[in-house]
């Protein structure tokens, strides 16, 4: 549970404080993610990799996995997954462990906790003194309306969110064009049901096999795939060193302006077909 907070003007114009407290069961209910407790958070390493090779990432297995080693179609979803969900306020070219496992969950029409990781990711943020940014500072204000449906909002204390333009279309679309893959999976048809035993393509697929290319995958051995930024521990028994060829660093990086600390407007998400939808777009 977290609790905090929410310091509003009471009836003779006095700051009283208002304790807010909420779970990962209604962060789920507010943001209508449609996910469950039962829905896991660890997802192989090597599915989501196949599954990437058979959406076409032309990049290095072992090394970074960026949205621009994609066809523009992909790299459009990929861009709206991140910019939605990541929890970082920078380096939305990079691809996290978990967005891997969210695109990967979507495409294929696999559950997944989405929930829990923006809990956690929540929970983890909250410190004594701490100075880090807000993390989802949206859906923190969607929590404060649900509990008080009248709280004032101060218009000199607003976080500005930008909504795409066709300049940002046009940025994505910059960049050398890998080979355009057909749409797969349940982005080609809503009622595709995912492969069993942790599969990436059904037997009878007859698209391209991408089993050369996943030869050179060196799996990281950890417990368990998803691990936050900077927590996972390697060493050289279990976590091999594969030397990568450098890739040149990404010439435009998306960034967020923050005026305030408050959302001015908040709207309830639904993640799941949102996201879809928008992949769907660009066919």
């Amino acid at each position: 549970m977290i609790y905090s907070a929410v310091r509003r003007k009471d009836e003779n114009g006095q700051d009283v404080d208002l304790e807010i407290k909420f779970h990962v069961g209604d962060l789920r209910r507010v943001l209508e993610l449609g996910d469950s407790d039962n829905d896991p958070t660890i997802i192989p390493e090597r599915l989501c990799k196949g599954l990437w090779c058979r959406m076409g990432f032309t990049g290095h297995l072992n090394g970074k996995m960026g949205k621009t080693m994609f066809s523009k179609p992909y790299k459009f979803m990929i861009h709206c997954v991140v910019h939605a969900l990541s929890h970082r306020k920078g380096a939305y070219d990079e691809t996290s462990d978990y967005i891997m496992n969210i695109i990967t969950c979507l495409v294929l029409n696999r559950p997944y906790n989405v929930s829990k990781v923006i809990f956690d990711y929540l929970v983890e943020n909250i410190g004594a003194g701490s100075t880090k940014y807000i993390m989802y500072p949206r859906f923190i204000q969607m929590m404060i309306d649900d509990q008080f449906k009248d709280i004032q909002k101060d218009d000199d204390d607003v976080l500005g969110l930008r909504n795409m333009t066709a300049d940002t279309i046009s940025r994505l679309a910059k960049g050398p064009e890998p080979r355009v893959k057909r749409m797969i999976c349940r982005i080609n048809n809503p009622a595709y049901v995912a492969p069993e035993n942790d599969a990436w393509r059904h037997n009878s697929s007859e698209s391209e096999n991408e089993n050369e290319k996943m030869n050179e995958l060196v799996e990281k051995k950890t417990p368990w795939w998803f691990v936050k930024d900077g927590k996972r521990k390697r060493t050289l028994k279990t976590s091999p060193v594969v030397p990568i060829p450098k890739e040149p660093a990404p010439k435009i990086v998306v960034k967020g302006i923050v005026k305030g600390g408050v959302i001015k407007e908040a709207r309830t998400l639904n993640c799941y077909m949102f996201l879809m939808n928008l992949s769907m777009l660009v066919l």
